[in-house]
């Protein structure tokens, strides 16, 4: 996990609409989309940690996880698919 900015402008999906037993299928079908150098910033309503770990569970070493923003409101996360992952 990272604090940095991300490193180009990727598209925000705003998983706060959803309810919440919506929100990691949705966002582990955006994951599993990716191309190589691919990424999102997720937007949440908390802080979205406990995905990472299924994430890294799921695709281990295959992304990186950026925060963008920290709450206490909103939370964006930049999820990058990494190229070696490909």
């Amino acid at each position: 996990m990272s604090q940095a900015t991300p490193t180009s402008v990727a598209p925000e999906i705003d998983v706060r609409p959803l309810i919440p037993a919506q929100r990691h299928a949705r966002i582990f079908e955006l994951v599993a989309a990716l191309t190589p150098g691919g990424a999102f910033v997720l937007v949440n309503d908390h802080d979205p940690k406990p995905l990472y770990y299924q994430l890294e569970a799921e695709y281990p070493r295959q992304f990186s996880w950026t925060y963008v923003e920290n709450g206490p409101r909103v939370w964006r996360v930049e999820i990058r698919k990494l190229a070696r992952a490909a």
